[in-house]
């Protein structure tokens, strides 16, 4: 069920809700993305209820404010956790949607659990030289939606994406009419000012203040020939910092992650999800 809310701070966000009684997740996407991103993994936990939104700046929700930050983006998470009314959050985050759901998390103690899927690391200037470049279709003006998909199969399929009907509705669902053209529905800026607070994040000082079960996934699988999107090495003070984290690692790249059906993550996910600590 898809429907809009409105934070106490006046700010609109498109959340997409699945009902389940196993607890509550609320699912934070990636710097590019929007809700459907994570689609997979909502239709596959489908024992707890589980809210994916889409941040602000992304898909159908308000524009993002000048300032945004993973900072800001997670005070606007815990915002809707506020106005959703949701007791002990299982909050899960995917690349950008990580550093989100980790910086929320470190600032509710309620938390269940916190579970982060490749993000939420430190990032080098490789990471910058992999995501910039990537940033220019945003700028790009398309004839018409069947366009506009025909050119983001191109680019997925490079990257090792199965393209079906799930992902026709994926890349349909992010773009908007703007004078007789089509072009994505976030700002270039918006995205490149996000994209560049992740180097503002300090896992040692975020981590040490999560107290529930956390699980870390990594993925290493390589983008084009250029190296996963971000080094193992990267997450090593994340993995030191946290209290109780359990982790895990997919040969997957960084977008095979959410955009191909992934039995074997889901199952990872599913046993930590059944942790005593998780449930009680």
């Amino acid at each position: 069920m898809g429907q809009y809310v409105t934070t106490k701070k006046g700010r609109t966000f498109y959340i997409h809700e699945t009902t389940g009684e196993q607890g509550t997740i609320i699912g934070s996407h990636g710097l590019t993305g929007n809700h459907k991103q994570l689609n997979y993994y909502q239709e596959a936990l489908s024992d707890y209820r589980f809210i994916s939104y889409d941040i602000l700046g992304r898909g159908n929700s308000d524009p993002a404010p000048k300032d945004s930050s993973i900072d800001t983006h997670a005070d606007d998470l815990l915002d809707l956790i506020d106005m959703l009314k949701i007791e002990h959050p299982i909050l899960l985050g995917y690349s950008m949607g990580a550093y989100i759901s980790a910086i929320a998390a470190s600032r509710l103690d309620e938390t269940k659990a916190l579970i982060l899927l490749d993000g939420a690391g430190e990032t080098d200037e490789a990471t910058r030289k992999l995501v910039l470049p990537s940033l220019d279709r945003l700028k790009k003006t398309f004839t018409s939606p069947d366009h506009y998909a025909q050119e983001a199969k191109k680019l997925y399929t490079a990257l090792g994406v199965d393209w079906g009907a799930h992902m026709e509705e994926v890349v349909r669902y992010e773009i908007k009419e703007a004078g007789g053209a089509w072009r994505n529905k976030s700002d270039p800026d918006t995205i490149a000012r996000d994209f560049e607070s992740f180097y503002t994040f300090q896992p040692e000082n975020v981590l040490a203040h999560i107290h529930c079960p956390v699980f870390l996934l990594t993925a290493t699988g390589s983008l084009e020939d250029k190296g996963p999107l971000f080094k193992e090495e990267g997450y090593a003070q994340t993995k030191e910092a946290a209290r109780n984290i359990r982790t895990a690692v997919t040969s997957a790249n960084h977008y095979e992650l959410v955009f191909n059906w992934q039995p074997e993550i889901i199952g990872q996910l599913e046993s930590f999800l059944s942790q005593k600590e998780v449930k009680s």
